[in-house]
């Protein structure tokens, strides 16, 4: 019963955290805001930069590639930050990754780049995973900094100027989309993360 309460609670802290992203994104600081939650959420937020990225491209479709690359900015300096955490602040890293759910995976994250190499920072950056998850672990096993913002330029951009595009060809249909399937989304991380690596593990073999 203690876990299901804790679930819910922070099933509710998530989604208070989301509502507050979407009212950020109407505000007429949006695009700042938008920078700052891309830079938060490569090192310690929890939300996703994507959430506030949609409806803001919804509202200025104009503004597209703009806000893609504010957020996409955002997405790689704030990586810097989160790589400097787990390098220089192990216990500040640790407690980052222990409160949004991470705890324990500095070992996983350095065996698969010691196997895969950049390639599985380029395959991580693509999918729903928290940015953080790579940034603060490649910082505590002192993975090149270089390479890591080499990777976060291009598969950040892919993955922010890919969601842009998409809003802005479907249109306000992919929002209530967004909006109802939030939990479901979180829970579809393990199956998004095992078909990218088991590509990537092709690829490096063929």
């Amino acid at each position: 019963m203690g876990f299901d309460r804790a679930a819910i609670r922070g099933g509710m802290m998530l989604r208070g955290l989301y509502n507050w992203v979407m009212r950020l994104s109407a505000s007429r600081h949006a695009a700042f805001a938008l920078f700052a939650i891309a830079f938060a959420e490569s090192s310690f937020f929890p939300v996703p930069p994507d959430v506030m990225l949609a409806p803001m491209v919804l509202a200025r479709p104009e503004r597209t590639w703009r806000y893609a690359a504010i957020c996409t900015a955002g997405s790689i300096i704030g990586g810097i930050l989160g790589y400097a955490i787990g390098h220089e602040l192990h216990p500040v890293g640790h407690f980052l990754l222990a409160i949004t759910g991470n705890a324990g995976a500095e070992p996983f994250i350095r065996r698969q780049v010691d196997h895969f190499g950049v390639l599985f920072i380029l395959a991580l950056g693509l999918v729903p995973i928290p940015y953080k998850l790579i940034t603060i672990t490649t910082g505590m096993f002192n993975f090149p900094l270089w390479q890591l913002i080499a990777a976060s330029c291009v598969t950040r951009s892919v993955r922010f100027f890919g969601v842009s595009a998409l809003v802005r060809r479907f249109g306000p249909t992919l929002l209530p989309i967004i909006e109802r399937r939030l939990l479901l989304a979180s829970s579809l991380v393990v199956v998004a993360a095992v078909a990218v690596l088991a590509a990537v593990h092709l690829m490096s073999h063929s």
